[in-house]
């Protein structure tokens, strides 16, 4: 599940790493929370000469709302295990393989991202195919260390590293998510839904594991988002782990 919004340059780079992988996934979702119609073009032009079903899912843009399509998105997946990520992050050939090794019945997982500077962002964006071929010692890499890959050493440290959960670099089996009724709805504007999510999902006994020396992702640098809903939703979310809720409200069952 890829989650994008009016940066089709981006998504094109996007969906060429995940149509590049030692491990094909079985099908590519593409949550769009309201783009124009220059990314719907992209989807089609993408699907046409895909190998695997590319399927783009929409709704109209009243402002951010990464949860409600996120959770559209899960509906309609056709599997039954998500790896999710953004539009504007780059995928190692070897990311779906690492997941698909790493996933485990009850648990869910969330991994990190390199940075990249704004000017290899820049060359990426002129020239895609440069995309394929980027490592951890590429210049104008950042956080360098999330890019040794190592997997035979991932599941042993599947319990260290930080707690937070990170929506562009995470997988979870749906069945989970149908049983927390998926993202929060409340949650509007950047910032908290995941981490919201991840409460949930632990207070239903699903344990999360850290991915660390695989599932090796690149970001593209952007400007930063708008940080007016923080408060707010960080409100929404210590009222979570206040209350120990095990489902929302306004969440995925709408879609089902």
């Amino acid at each position: 599940m890829v989650a994008t919004y009016n940066w089709p340059e981006a998504l094109r780079l996007t969906l060429r790493s995940a149509l590049h992988q030692s491990l094909p996934p079985v099908e590519i979702l593409v949550a769009d929370d309201g783009s124009a119609d220059a990314t719907a073009r992209l989807v089609r032009e993408v699907a046409a000469s895909s190998p695997l079903p590319v399927r783009h899912i929409w709704h109209p843009d009243e402002g951010f709302r990464l949860a409600a399509i996120r959770n559209r998105a899960i509906a309609a997946a056709e599997g039954n295990y998500i790896v999710q990520i953004d539009g504007d992050i780059l995928l190692h050939r070897h990311f779906l393989r690492d997941h698909a090794r790493f996933a485990r019945p009850g648990c869910f997982v969330s991994g990190s991202r390199l940075l990249l500077t704004e000017p290899l962002t820049a060359r990426l964006l002129a020239r895609p195919d440069d995309g394929l071929s980027l490592s951890p010692f590429s210049q104008g890499v950042r956080n360098r260390l999330n890019g040794v890959r190592l997997p035979w050493l991932s599941p042993l440290l599947a319990g260290y590293g930080s707690d937070r959960t990170r929506g562009c670099n995470m997988a979870y089996w749906r069945d989970d998510m149908v049983r927390t009724n998926g993202y929060d709805e409340s949650f509007r504007g950047w910032g908290a839904e995941d981490f919201e999510l991840a409460l949930r999902l632990r207070h239903n006994g699903v344990r999360h594991r850290t991915v660390k020396f695989a599932a090796v992702a690149f970001h593209l640098w952007h400007p930063e988002r708008s940080r007016d809903a923080v408060e707010r939703n960080v409100a929404l979310l210590d009222r979570t782990r206040a209350l120990g809720s095990l489902r929302c409200a306004d969440g995925l069952d709408k879609y089902l």
